[in-house]
């Protein structure tokens, strides 16, 4: 278990050591059942102290946002930065599972169906969602016109198809933790070369 410890600890650090464990919790819990004491008990620290840092539950969830959310952003950006080839699928996979090999829960907090249907988290989730859904539209639309492909459905239908793919993916790697970014990596390579041969 990973304690934050309340002496001798600077203020930014015991944030980050909170803000980590608050999104093991919350990833493993979901925000309708994640509790501030269980966040503070695991930290070694007191409620009120999280309090004094976030100022409430909601406050807390979103600097746990904040985090993966400007993570998995910042992977899938500079993924599709550095591509531009065929393989580009594949690279942002590889980006996104970089990404959560450092930070477990991310996709698992990014993509809470348990946060409020309406508020400051529900648009802060939907911001950080559709900034990674318009990268991936982007990447779909690239792969479509270097194949030639210009009708916008069929856009359309890629990106579609896209979001569910790497949500489904994602929500495999949830079930299947012992496997290593690396070996998700492998696994959809295989995946999407059987699904694409040459």
């Amino acid at each position: 278990m990973n304690k934050a410890g309340t002496k001798g600890v600077a203020r930014a650090e015991r944030e980050r050591q909170i803000i980590g464990i608050a999104i093991e919790e919350l990833g493993e819990r979901g925000h309708a059942r994640a509790s501030v004491v269980d966040i503070a008990r695991r930290a070694g620290i007191s409620k009120p102290l999280v309090y004094g840092y976030f100022g409430s539950k909601d406050g807390l969830y979103l600097a746990c946002l904040s985090h993966v959310g400007d993570l998995l952003v910042e992977a899938v950006d500079a993924a599709r930065a550095r591509s531009g080839s065929p393989d580009q699928a594949l690279d942002t996979l590889a980006a996104l599972f970089d990404a959560v090999g450092t930070c477990r829960y991310a996709w698992s907090v990014l993509y809470d169906p348990t946060i409020p249907p309406a508020g400051v988290i529900h648009d802060a989730a939907m911001r950080y969602r559709a900034r990674l859904a318009d990268i991936g539209a982007a990447g779909s639309t690239d792969l479509l016109r270097r194949a030639g492909h210009h009708a916008p459905l069929d856009h359309a239908l890629l990106n579609h198809i896209w979001q569910y793919a790497v949500t489904a993916v994602m929500r495999w790697w949830t079930d299947h933790p012992e496997q290593s970014p690396a070996d998700m990596t492998a696994r959809c390579a295989r995946v999407l070369s059987a699904l694409t041969p040459n």
